[in-house]
């Protein structure tokens, strides 16, 4: 019963945010899509509460490459890219920033967690040209099921399954699963398994 009651909750959430669900796909169709994208997420992320958790996750259901209708954005969490996908039961806490990326079932980011669209968005080899000129390139980043971003890491590399990234870590290599990395650069402390 309580599962049924959650679904029309969502159900009902995804209908009220459809006009600006609409609203999107009408402005993104001739536009740069990631740029209309991020306004919107800016604009829905301002909605504070169980509205705005509900009324976000009922926007990213039908916006986003993927979302499940059971998961909890918090206030002022933003994403850069439409091509991110959300896992069931996944909590994305306030105030964090969300670049391209898949991100498992039942896993946590803590606040103000950032992950980036990998180490490569901005080249810097001419020195004749401006960095905001040179332009980069944008990878998915994966995180795994079961995992947990302390408050404030920055995330450029694939996190693994079952792993914990600590609070305020860097993590710049690729993190294999079940593992706790720390510090900046995030180095490997223990393994959970």
């Amino acid at each position: 019963m309580k599962n049924l009651i959650k679904s029309i909750v969502h159900a009902a959430f995804a209908i009220v945010v459809a006009p600006v669900t609409v609203l999107y796909f009408m402005i993104s169709a001739p536009l740069n899509k990631n740029a209309v994208f991020a306004g919107f997420s800016q604009f829905l992320s301002l909605f504070p509460g169980k509205v705005g958790v509900l009324a976000r996750a009922g926007f990213y259901r039908f916006t986003s490459e993927y979302c499940h209708p059971n998961v909890y954005i918090g206030f002022g969490t933003l994403f850069s890219q439409y091509d991110v996908a959300i896992g069931k039961s996944t909590y994305i806490g306030p105030q964090c920033n969300i670049g391209k990326c898949k991100i498992g079932e039942n896993t946590l980011l803590g606040s103000g967690v950032h992950v980036l669209s990998g180490k490569g968005q901005h080249n810097f080899s001419d020195l004749d040209t401006p960095i905001k000129d040179q332009g980069g390139s944008y990878e998915q980043i994966s995180i795994g099921d079961d995992c947990w971003l302390g408050n404030g890491a920055i995330v450029m590399a694939n996190v693994g399954a079952h792993s914990v990234v600590a609070s305020g870590a860097v993590v710049i290599h690729d993190v294999p699963e079940y593992a706790i990395v720390a510090g900046n650069p995030a180095k490997i402390i223990k393994m959970r398994k």
